[in-house]
């Protein structure tokens, strides 16, 4: 086989658009954030120009490279690596490497805990974001968006995917729809679709967001998106960027639990907040809304089915409550022994 000469940074490119069809724009955005480290390796350590270069052992060194300079637990390692060997499987159906070099990207093997993400916004915090959004950015778009990720336990892309029309004020509820033919796709797609039933907090929020403060513009395609900047539809950056800068203490309390000086700390910009150590990202509200709604004594069935999420997935992935308050919340069932 003769193989066809190719830089990493076009290698990504060409895979991204080739999946673009095929994937939601959620996993486009995992991949090319995950695969972004492999290329930077590729340009500023490994010195690599042309992947018909890459080799198993150069594939290892990224890995111990990645995980010391990433401080990565094994969950994160393995989610890294695993997409990474479909990237080299794919270099391989373009000739770019030898075939079969994907065989020799290796990813932990996850045992117990490992396998469990731990991040997530406790219900104590979350009260105090929202409180303080409410008091004093009420109705504005990260009011709306830290709400929506909290109350309804959606995944940021469904957030980013809602148009105006999506929101009945009446019956008060979303519509989450995958629309891949105007430019919004869902994570699981058609199986992502559903209603979403909202509180009167939540609906005068949206109420107060449409009437005043929503920027009344349409997106590239014509679309009323729901979550709107100056620009059209906020893009999932920009929503992940709303909870970065408002999950940091400071914000609500102006004091850092870090000790760092305010006016001098690097996460204190608004292009910087994901570098404080207290911030969390997106999924860490939407975990903290599943298990706080599950404390509460929500059935399974149902949070799942609010968050689109398989029972034997929550209980895997998202279910933080300890096993003494499952116990606790079994009691009630008791005097129908």
């Amino acid at each position: 086989m003769s193989l066809e000469p190719i830089e990493p940074e076009r290698a990504l490119e060409l895979y991204i658009a080739d999946r673009e069809n095929n994937v939601s724009q959620a996993t486009i955005y995992s991949h090319r954030s995950r695969l972004g480290h492999f290329i930077r390796w590729c340009n500023d350590e490994a010195e690599i120009t042309n992947l018909n270069d890459l080799s198993g052992r150069q594939l290892h060194e990224f890995r111990i490279w990645r995980r010391m300079e990433g401080d990565l637990s094994p969950a994160t390692e393995k989610t890294q690596m695993d997409t990474l060997r479909v990237f080299v499987k794919w270099l391989e159906s373009i000739d770019a490497v030898e075939q079969d070099l994907h065989t020799k990207v290796l990813s932990p093997t996850l045992s117990g805990d490992d396998n469990i993400r731990d991040e997530m916004l406790d219900s104590d915090r979350a009260e105090q974001i929202l409180t303080y959004l409410e008091k004093y950015e009420y109705a504005s778009r990260p009011h709306v968006v830290l709400t929506l990720m909290w109350h309804t336990m959606m995944r940021v892309g469904e957030i980013h995917a809602l148009d105006c029309d999506d929101y009945d004020s009446v019956n008060q509820s979303l519509q989450v729809v995958h629309r891949p033919e105007s430019g919004t796709t869902l994570k699981n797609q058609k199986k992502g679709e559903r209603f979403v039933a909202l509180s009167d907090e939540v609906c005068e929020i949206l109420d107060d967001w449409m009437e005043n403060n929503r920027p009344a513009v349409a997106d590239s395609n014509g679309r009323n998106a729901l979550i709107s900047t100056p620009e059209g539809r906020a893009h999932t950056t920009t929503l992940r960027g709303d909870c970065y800068r408002y999950t940091r203490p400071c914000v609500v309390t102006r004091e850092c639990p870090h000790g760092r000086n305010l006016d001098e700390c690097e996460a204190n910009s608004y292009d910087s907040a994901s570098e404080c150590p207290s911030t969390v990202n997106p999924h860490a509200l939407r975990r903290g809304g599943i298990t706080h709604a599950l404390q509460e004594g929500w059935p399974m069935k149902a949070v799942g089915d609010r968050a689109n999420v398989s029972e034997k997935v929550l209980s895997m992935h998202y279910d933080s409550r300890t096993e003494e308050e499952k116990m606790e919340q079994r009691r009630e069932y008791l005097d129908d022994l």
